[in-house]
C-alpha cells in the first residue's frame, strides 16, 4: 500500500521519537498508554503516518516519559510545528536554514539513513554526497565565510556521513551532473582534482551512476529546472505502506521539500530527459578526467 499525505516532516518526528523511546528502554505498547492511544495508532506515528499526534500536548508527554533534554525537547516540538505547517500546506513547505550552532534540527538528517534511492541534478555544485572533505569545506568558507571553525567542520562532518550511505549495497545513486560543475574551482586547481578524481571513482561502483550533460547540449530541461534531488523510500517498518517520493531542493536561505504527486510527477518527467540527453557512464567518467588533464 501507498502512504497518502505522509510528509518528511512527519517521517523525521516520527523516527526521532521512535530512537528518544528505544534510548529509554520503552515498548511501543508502554508509549501507547502514555498517550492513550493503541500500539497500532503509536506505530503510525513512528513511521510518520499519523499528523494528530503532532500536538504539543502529545509531544510534551512523550519528551517527559522518555527523560530528554531541554534541547531535543525543543528539537520535538520545532519538528512538530514543521509537521502542522506541512498539512497546511498540502505535503510541501519551506524551511528556512537555521542557524547550526542551535538546537535547530533538519528534517532531511532524520530520513536520509531511510533512503533507498537517491536521483539528482546537480548543475554548479556538486551533490553532498559526492564531495570530496576539501570540496566540501571550500564550499562551507565560501557561503560562511565569518563562521567559527567548529561550524565549518561539523558541516564537513555532515558530508561525510552522507558519503557513508554509498557503502550501502541497498542504496542507489543516480547523479547527473551539467559540465559546469566539474569545471567550477572550487577551492583551487588541487582541491578539484581530487574532486574530479573521486567522482571518477565512484563511477565505478555496483550502485552509484554518474552522468555528465555536456556545454553542448541543446536545449535541455535541465537548464530550466535548476537542482534538485528525488528521494525514494523503502517498506515503512510498522504499518509497510510505502511512503511516496519527495523532491529536495536546497536553497541558499532554506531548504524547499515537495510531495504533492504532480509536482514530483514534473521532476521525474525532467530526470526521464535527463536521461535521454546525458553521456553514457563510461563517457562521462572519461570527460570528468580529460577536464582535470586539461
Amino acid at each position: 500500500m501507498v502512504a497518502e499525505g505522509s510528509t518528511l516532516a512527519r517521517r523525521a518526528l516520527g523516527r526521532q521519537l521512535e530512537a528518544l523511546r528505544k534510548r529509554a528502554g520503552i515498548s511501543q505498547f508502554q508509549a501507547a498508554r502514555v498517550l492513550g492511544i493503541s500500539p497500532q495508532t503509536m506505530g503510525r506515528l513512528e513511521d510518520g503516518l499519523s499528523a494528530p499526534s503532532a500536538r504539543d500536548l502529545y509531544m510534551n508527554a512523550l519528551c517527559d516519559h522518555y527523560g530528554v533534554s531541554d534541547g531535543m525537547r525543543r528539537t520535538i516540538l520545532a519538528l512538530a510545528h514543521d509537521v502542522r505547517a506541512a498539512v497546511r500546506h498540502g505535503g510541501g513547505w519551506w524551511r528556512p536554514h537555521m542557524d547550526r550552532r542551535n538546537d535547530a534540527f533538519d528534517p532531511y538528517s532524520a530520513v536520509e539513513d531511510a533512503v533507498k534511492r537517491l536521483t539528482a541534478w546537480s548543475v554548479v555544485l556538486l551533490p553532498k554526497i559526492a564531495q570530496t572533505p576539501d570540496y566540501c569545506r571550500a564550499v562551507a568558507w565560501t557561503a560562511h565565510p565569518n563562521a567559527p571553525t567548529e561550524q565549518i567542520e561539523a558541516s564537513v562532518e555532515r558530508s561525510l556521513k552522507q558519503r557513508e550511505r554509498l557503502n550501502d549495497s541497498n542504496f542507489d545513486a543516480e547523479i547527473f551532473l551539467s559540465e559546469a560543475a566539474v569545471r567550477e574551482e572550487w577551492g583551487g586547481p588541487s582541491v578539484m582534482a581530487e574532486q574530479r578524481r573521486h567522482l571518477a571513482e565512484l563511477t565505478q561502483r555496483p550502485n552509484v551512476s554518474i552522468r555528465l550533460v555536456p556545454f553542448n547540449t541543446r536545449n535541455h530541461i535541465g537548464a530550466l529546472v535548476g537542482p534538485f534531488s528525488l528521494l525514494e523510500f523503502p517498506l515503512l517498518p510498522h504499518s509497510k505502506f510505502v511512503e511516496p517520493p519527495l523532491v529536495y531542493i536546497e536553497e541558499y536561505v532554506g531548504n524547499l521539500y515537495l510531495e504533492r504527486s504532480e509536482e514530483v510527477g514534473r521532476y521525474k518527467a525532467a530526470l526521464t530527459e535527463l536521461r535521454r540527453v546525458a553521456l553514457s557512464e563510461s563517457d562521462s567518467a572519461a570527460r570528468i578526467l580529460a577536464v582535470s588533464d586539461e
